[in-house]
């Protein structure tokens, strides 16, 4: 079975529970298959990056297996605006957050709502100059365990959506995106858009920011902000203190 996310944003959870922690969101137009399903609860893998959850059974479209392929097969199409509005059923306009998809609205079988969007769109690989750019659209968003929009984001839903943003793939969780791309031996190497990652005392990756030019780094940390890096790590002259030890830099793109 397969499904799609008809809704604006909604909770992906590590277990079929409302009191379940919020692992990731699934927005707007993303594609899924279902894995599992009880009586209120679906476990999903998200079509996009492979990550599992339980969503709401009330809060999904089911979808043809022919359709999920073929939402599969052809390029991304995301909105590209901060927020834009959908026009749903009964010209009931429905706000959508940046990087949701419209990809399926072309689509008369899937989209059997009736949306319509006439909002900036954007699709297929930017030059990787742009990703700044991308990522300055999150900043001073408030950080959000599991969160991917502008109105509550973690360190790796950030990277994942300024990637996507630009025709990028990234894995969803910081952990995951570290093993993605090339190492890098010395921040003096590295490239505004190229990814560091930190650890915690145990060894484990627990954080990831894009790093900028000048020894910058853009990050999503009580909320999407901008740091100093050098090789010890994250340097937040607001409390004049290192915040986040230096594990490694990848370069992506």
């Amino acid at each position: 079975m397969f499904g799609i996310c008809n809704l604006a944003i909604i909770p992906l959870r590590i277990e079929p529970s409302d009191k379940s922690e919020i692992v990731s969101q699934v927005l707007f137009g993303e594609h899924f298959e279902i894995l599992e399903q009880l009586k209120q609860w679906s476990k999903i893998k998200m079509q996009y990056d492979g990550y599992e959850g339980w969503i709401d059974s009330k809060q999904l479209q089911m979808i043809s297996e022919a359709s999920f392929y073929q939402l599969s097969d052809e390029a991304i199409i995301l909105n590209a605006d901060l927020i834009e509005y959908i026009t749903g059923p009964n010209n009931v306009l429905i706000p959508i957050p940046l990087a949701s998809s419209v990809s399926f609205i072309n689509h008369n079988d899937i989209n059997i709502s009736n949306f319509d969007f006439e909002g900036t769109k954007t699709s297929g690989e930017k030059t990787k100059e742009n990703l700044i750019n991308t990522a300055f659209m999150y900043l001073n968003a408030p950080y959000l365990w599991g969160g991917k929009t502008p109105f509550g984001i973690d360190c790796s839903g950030f990277t994942q959506m300024v990637y996507k943003l630009n025709g990028y793939k990234l894995l969803r969780d910081a952990s995951q995106q570290s093993a993605q791309g090339e190492a890098l031996s010395f921040i003096e190497e590295s490239e505004p858009g190229d990814l560091a990652f930190f650890d915690n005392e145990e060894g484990n990756i627990i954080h990831v920011g894009i790093i900028m030019d000048d020894n910058y780094i853009i990050h999503a940390s009580g909320k999407v902000r901008v740091d100093r890096l050098d090789h010890l790590g994250i340097f937040n002259a607001e409390i004049n203190k290192h915040t986040h030890k230096l594990r490694v830099i990848k370069k992506i793109i």
